[in-house]
């Protein structure tokens, strides 16, 4: 949990699950597992215990979640000023070992909370379809004891607002929360926006960061793509073309296209504008497409690398709720 976070799309950052497992390529280099080590290391007992595991290449996820104690779980609540909250930065919050219960606290919370905007990114997005496909009033109510274990003022507030989101007629997406899925590839693409498409959201959007590959799809439903590409020492790099295309895909189609980085490579025009550069920070790397020419990419650090691409910053977000 973090009031202030370095995420350029987000104003904080809110753990109420924390841990999880490898699932695709984009989670090779996770940065959080070995964010969840250090805690782990500097906090022994937490609730973070065991939840990543040591190998030669650095801490991996262990596959064991965990949930977050009360005061974090609620910490949204006691923000008044609103935010724009990434939910479970460490770990996924459909994780298919996430009890149903843990989740329902989730969505208490962030209905209580209707002054932030919470963005919930997942790689699980069948999970995701099918627990917000079924009838979830009754799980609101059911929630707020675990949250407000007396019965004091918040708590019959709490149930008044809850009552209000539950009653007939009312539309079961929670306004403030959008909803996404992480396409790295196009693999990931077809596998997971469908099952976005299929869930009832308000605003949808997918990450494409890590980017490691071209994608073309159907932007309709799509409210916001998040593209970057890779940071830290193992970082790998991203074709400009990918993307590119994927910013002229989201201008055609009206979506909201939000750029964050290059990370830790970035594509380079002209070789000789770097030469006092050694030759084991370059790569060419191929686009994907046939009759694409490969693209020539500089390591030069995620700061240095920037957020421009092809000169240009882009912050597009959806328009805010009325």
């Amino acid at each position: 949990m973090a009031d202030h976070t370095g995420i350029e799309w987000a104003d904080a950052t809110w753990n109420p699950i924390v841990g999880c497992s490898v699932l695709s390529p984009g989670c090779t280099n996770c940065y959080a597992m070995g964010m969840a080590a250090r805690i782990e290391a500097m906090q022994p007992g937490s609730h973070y215990a065991g939840t990543t595991k040591p190998t030669k290449a650095g801490a991996v996820w262990s596959g064991k979640l965990a949930l977050a104690p009360d005061h974090i779980i609620t910490q949204p609540l006691h923000w008044s000023r609103p935010r724009r909250i990434f939910v479970n930065s460490m770990g996924d919050l459909f994780h298919e070992d996430a009890p149903d219960h843990w989740i329902d606290r989730v969505f208490a919370v962030m209905a209580l909370a209707p002054q932030h905007t919470f963005m919930v990114l997942t790689k699980r997005s069948a999970r995701m379809r099918q627990y917000l496909a079924e009838d979830r009033r009754n799980w609101r109510c059911a929630s707020v004891d675990g949250l407000f274990p007396q019965r004091t003022d918040a708590s019959r507030q709490a149930r008044d607002r809850l009552a209000r989101l539950t009653a007939p007629g009312v539309p079961a997406p929670l306004e403030n929360v959008w909803l996404g899925a992480s396409t790295e590839r196009q693999a990931e693409w077809d596998a997971r926006v469908p099952d976005l498409k299929a869930t009832p959201a308000v605003v949808r959007f997918i990450s494409a960061e890590p980017l490691l590959g071209p994608i073309v799809g159907d932007f309709s439903l799509i409210n916001l793509a998040i593209v970057g590409g890779e940071s830290g020492p193992k970082a790998r790099p991203m074709h400009p073309d990918w993307a590119r295309s994927l910013r002229d895909q989201c201008a055609a189609a009206g979506t909201a296209f939000f750029f964050k980085q290059w990370g830790e490579w970035r594509w380079a025009p002209d070789k000789a504008h770097f030469k006092e550069l050694l030759e084991d920070r370059w790569t060419r790397l191929a686009s994907g497409r046939e009759g694409v020419r490969p693209a020539l990419m500089v390591r030069e650090g995620k700061r240095a690398a920037g957020r421009l691409l092809d000169g240009v910053e882009h912050n597009a977000m959806p328009e805010a709720r009325s």
